[in-house]
């Protein structure tokens, strides 16, 4: 007599449409000094649960949307002042533009945009600076992110300052 097994035989070969469903981890860059630290706690989480990160540089609403791209020369400036930070824990990145919206809109408009960005990228976590432009600070984000559900926002503060040291002789 065959003895029945409590579970199914499951094959252990990676299901192909889990593998695809990456969930990187966002990280709001707006060309401040705060980007640094902002960009290395990204790297720290993103390296703790192995996804790669989503870098998404936010540009001012007076730069043309056609010359912009993730390989442009405005957007690799933004990228490369923190690459120094990512690249030593090679956990991959994705760039992404983000266009701040033109005219006054509400304090919360910038934020929804930012979070529906993320949202497209499957990123369930998103790392802002405390400080930011108009609305991308990371209590408007946390604000966006519980009226419109699901996004988990952290907000990270700025690198803690040191004096230079004159080395010992």
């Amino acid at each position: 007599m065959t003895r029945l097994l409590s579970h199914p035989h499951r094959d252990r070969a990676p299901c192909v449409a889990r593998a695809a469903l990456v969930q990187p981890v966002a990280a709001v860059l707006t060309d401040r000094i705060d980007d640094v630290a902002l960009a290395e706690a990204a790297a720290r989480m993103a390296l703790a649960r192995r996804v790669p990160l989503l870098l998404i540089a936010v540009m001012p609403p007076h730069v043309r949307r056609s010359l912009l791209g993730p390989a442009s020369p405005s957007v690799r400036a933004v990228l490369g002042r923190v690459m120094p930070k990512v690249g030593p824990h090679a956990t991959g990145y994705i760039p992404e533009v983000f266009h701040l919206p033109t005219g006054t809109g509400s304090r919360l408009a910038a934020a929804k945009e930012l979070l529906a960005l993320a949202t497209r990228h499957r990123a369930p976590d998103v790392l802002a600076a405390r400080r930011g432009p108009h609305g991308l600070d990371a209590h408007a984000l946390i604000e966006a992110a519980a009226l419109r559900g699901g996004l988990f926002v952290h907000a990270v503060a700025p690198a803690a300052w040191a004096p230079l040291q004159s080395p010992a002789p």
